[in-house]
């Protein structure tokens, strides 16, 4: 399967989200889970961070959830940074605990064929093997300031 994701596509599904479940957060200041969900966090998305290990705990002044299936409010997207063989109980978990979950997103390196089928056969987008944080930094011009070549021609400075 095809992993090339249209610019138009991905920006879609960026400013569709509003809550973010991101599903094995460290509460670690240099695991990229943690300053993935800082900076989700920081443009506005509301972030719920899920990690068994760390249930009860604070980060970003939010409750870490055990799982997914403790949050008793809907999210609109899971971010998954889980081993790739992690990915079908967890999107399992997510489509029954969440039936207006509009989007899996898989971190990079993480991937799942079959999880992947069940969830689109459900009507929900689903992204592998890249991140939101670098995609919304790439399509929304910040990587621009920084002085690299995002592949984006725009008139912004």
């Amino acid at each position: 399967m095809s992993h090339d994701y249209t610019d138009e596509h991905l920006k879609k599904v960026l400013k569709r989200a509003k809550r973010i479940a991101v599903v094995g957060v460290s509460l670690n200041a240099v695991r990229p889970s943690y300053f993935v969900a800082r900076y989700l966090s920081l443009k506005g998305y509301q972030f719920i961070p899920v990690n068994p290990g760390h249930a009860g705990k604070m980060l970003f002044g939010q409750t870490v959830h055990a799982s997914l299936s403790d949050i008793k409010s809907g999210v609109d997207m899971i971010d998954i940074f889980r081993r790739s063989e992690a990915v079908p109980a967890i999107v399992e978990e997510a489509l029954d605990a969440f039936p207006d979950l509009q989007t899996v997103w898989m971190q990079i390196g993480v991937m799942h064929e079959e999880a992947t089928a069940v969830a689109e056969a459900r009507g929900v987008t689903v992204i592998q093997n890249r991140c939101p944080k670098i995609e919304y930094q790439r399509l929304f011009g910040e990587l621009r300031m920084g002085g690299f070549n995002t592949g984006i021609i725009s008139s912004k400075l």
